[in-house]
């Protein structure tokens, strides 16, 4: 194992793969999005290459269009506690609301599946854009934006106040005194806040990495001052290396005003590869997913991004900019703001604009060589951009194959990324420490 700085690679599992007509793909296996065995497999390849994690998205409500793609989806702890089963090494992330769940639920869910995993847990903490959950939980409206991070703010601090109030050494299970429990080591919260109400403790004992790793994926200014806050890694979307760049000085910056140390907090941008044996291979690849798109579901994608309608417009004819209110950043911030950019950029045409989202939603798509790949990766990793990537296949199970057989490689031969793992748990493989409880002795000598 090299002394020098490693990539963080973990593999994002979206059902058929990350481009929008993937399930039509002759490669893909649509048939079995359902078959955990598939999930299973996948996770098990991304092992054996060493992987960091496995990524599962979720939303709590179902997705426009799904009369045109994959668009349902199963509930990611429950997948992941199979996917613990038959795995040993992979860190296994799940996303999850604050705007939609419970603290004492979730914080019971991810204690579980740490435990049941040995250390492997992540959380992705979202508050949710999409706007028809509201309906699924009993409210009038859904919650606007600010108001979905001054209340995962709130979450954060109950949900890690309850995973640490057991103290590490409370759980004592000594059959010949009959302690079981050193009860002086557990702590109720009494919590009484705007949103939550939480008395606590928790009813299963400390995890073996204290908590599950922060994980976060908004890119706003509330998601920014978020992430800088409380994530230990960033899952974020970047289609220039200097745009990646700008964000990831900028998330390092904040995190310094919270005492932070640049090194506490990974990021890792999308990457969507093509690969081929030639530029000219790749490039024709990439056209033959293309090639499968349906305007329906594109149009509607990218309405839910700008918030503009384009339905009737001429394919073949300039993106309307001036229809593109920038004065409010409709749905997703952070995906408005990236499609905007790509118009003013590139003043492309509607079905140019739609291809180019359609590849992995505004993630980074890149078609080239195993080679030329890896160069980018390198030149990202090397260029203050990311700490790692989120490895998003156009279509699965080929695509993650191809990229694990034929650039994995070549990162490993320029020293970049692990020969084997060197840790047990997800915090390990990030190399990131194991919080003390704040009820602990050493978390009071800290403070």
């Amino acid at each position: 194992m090299s002394n020098q700085r490693q990539l963080v690679l973990n593999l994002f599992i979206y059902p058929g793969g990350h481009h929008e007509a993937a399930w039509r793909y002759k490669g893909s296996s649509a048939e079995r999005i359902l078959d955990i065995t598939y999930y299973q497999e996948l996770a098990q390849r991304a092992e054996a290459s060493k992987f960091d994690a496995i990524f599962f998205a979720d939303g709590p409500a179902l997705a426009d269009n799904v009369r045109y793609a994959q668009r349902f989806r199963f509930e990611p702890i429950t997948w992941l506690a199979a996917i613990a089963a038959v795995t040993k090494r992979i860190g296994l992330i799940a996303t999850a609301s604050t705007t939609y769940t419970e603290p004492y639920n979730l914080a019971r869910m991810f204690a579980s599946l740490d435990h049941l995993s040995k250390g492997r847990a992540g959380w992705n903490i979202v508050t949710t854009s999409a706007s028809q959950a509201a309906q699924n939980f009993g409210l009038p409206e859904h919650p606007p934006h600010h108001e979905r991070y001054e209340r995962a703010r709130e979450y954060l601090d109950v949900i890690s106040r309850l995973w640490d109030s057991w103290e590490d050494d409370a759980l004592v299970n000594d059959p010949a005194s009959g302690i079981f429990a050193d009860t002086s080591k557990i702590h109720t919260l009494d919590h009484v806040g705007k949103h939550f109400r939480v008395r606590g403790p928790l009813n299963i004992s400390r995890t073996p990495q204290g908590r599950p790793v922060y994980v976060q994926a908004g890119s706003s200014d509330d998601g920014r001052a978020f992430a800088a806050r409380f994530a230990e890694a960033i899952f974020t979307a970047h289609q220039t290396l200097d745009s990646a760049k700008s964000f990831y000085a900028d998330i390092k910056r904040q995190a310094r005003t919270f005492d932070r140390g640049p090194d506490e907090i990974k990021i890792l941008p999308g990457i969507s590869p093509f690969i081929g044996s030639t530029q000219a291979e790749a490039d024709r690849l990439q056209d033959e997913f293309n090639e499968l798109i349906q305007p329906e579901y594109s149009l509607t994608q990218l309405r839910q991004m700008i918030g503009v309608d384009l339905t009737g417009y001429d394919l073949d004819g300039p993106v309307p900019r001036h229809l593109i209110d920038t004065a409010s950043a409709r749905g997703v911030a952070s995906r408005f703001k990236l499609v905007v950019d790509i118009v003013d950029r590139e003043k492309p045409t509607i079905r140019q604009l739609v291809q180019r989202l359609a590849g992995a939603r505004g993630h980074w798509v890149i078609a080239g060589t195993a080679e030329k790949i890896a160069d980018n990766i390198q030149a990202w990793f090397e260029g203050g951009a990311a700490d790692g990537f989120n490895v998003m296949p156009p279509w699965l199970p080929g695509g993650f194959d191809v990229f694990a057989e034929q650039v994995v490689p070549i990162l490993r031969k320029r020293g970049l990324f692990r020969e084997d793992y060197t840790g047990t748990t997800l915090r390990e493989h990030y190399g990131l420490a194991r919080p003390a409880s704040i009820y602990s002795n050493q978390a009071k000598a800290i403070a």
